[in-house]
């Protein structure tokens, strides 16, 4: 009986955490209301995010944090601190820098590899979003998983619920941005190429791990007490309302980039006596 429940609390956390990446999905496909990709084309990019992306990093990251141990306990010394995974240095090093360039790099290459998608500026938003929900997801899951572990379902509950409104979103907004600087490469759009895209999203990525590491961060340096709860608060708050706004963002420019092929379709329709205005 045991063994009943416990599966069907983990397809439960396993719903919980993907119908709202499958929502948000659903709300950025429908933003592009002109060639819309199919349904088969996102769920592929959805799952190389939630499947292969999510592994690789996992398995990339924990390379990279052995070998800078290694190399820290090697050659001890201020310098090389931040490289030690078992330090508080190191942690933040690689919450801060190691996830945001090895996470984003990864499902870049989701959105690379199907290029051959990418036939309208609008696309790659949408493509690079699916990518990064997928990954956004997946990772969620496996976050409430370990919660369900150590406190039980309604700790896994809770903990995919306050991630679906932050870092699903934020995974979701930072490889859309990638995907539209890849687009503007690929289609010869002009202004900054898929590299610029690839450090904003890196930058997005870290500053909102910032924000959601703020309550470790700060005992660290050396404040503590009343401060870290109520900065711990407002900088979860400050999280999700920067993944929202992110997500936003990228639902924006997909509808921007999607306003030219709009005018010139059978779909659009002005309203009556008054003209057509750009976004």
């Amino acid at each position: 009986m045991s063994f009943v429940n416990d599966l069907a609390d983990f397809v439960l956390l396993i719903l919980v955490a993907l119908i709202p990446a499958l929502l948000y999905l659903s709300w950025i496909r429908r933003a592009e209301r002109v060639g819309t990709e199919s349904w088969g084309s996102l769920l592929g990019a959805f799952a190389y995010g939630a499947l292969f992306a999510t592994f690789v990093a996992a398995i990339l990251e924990t390379v990279i944090v052995s070998v800078g141990t290694s190399v820290s306990q090697s050659y001890p010394g201020p310098e090389f601190v931040f490289l030690n995974g078992n330090s508080p240095a190191g942690a933040f090093f690689l919450v801060l820098v190691v996830a945001p360039f090895v996470e984003e790099a990864l499902k870049g290459a989701g959105v690379a590899t199907r290029s051959k998608l990418i036939r309208r500026l609008a696309d790659g938003p949408v493509l690079g979003s699916s990518v990064g929900l997928g990954f956004g997801f997946f990772e969620t899951f496996l976050y409430g998983l370990g919660a369900w572990v150590v406190g039980g379902l309604a700790a896994g509950i809770a903990l995919i619920a306050i991630r679906s409104v932050s870092s699903v979103l934020l995974h979701g907004s930072s490889t859309g941005m990638f995907g539209y600087g890849f687009a503007r490469s690929k289609l010869n759009a002009g202004g900054p190429g898929s590299g610029s895209y690839y450090l904003l999203a890196v930058g997005m990525h870290a500053s909102f791990n910032s924000l959601a590491s703020l309550a470790a961060i700060l005992p660290f340096l050396g404040i503590g007490g009343v401060a870290v709860d109520a900065a711990s608060l407002i900088a979860l708050a400050a999280a999700i309302a920067f993944a929202i706004l992110a997500i936003e963002h990228v639902r924006a420019i997909i509808e921007s980039a999607d306003y030219p092929a709009l005018i010139g379709s059978t779909r659009y329709r002005p309203a009556a006596g008054r003209p057509p205005s750009g976004r």
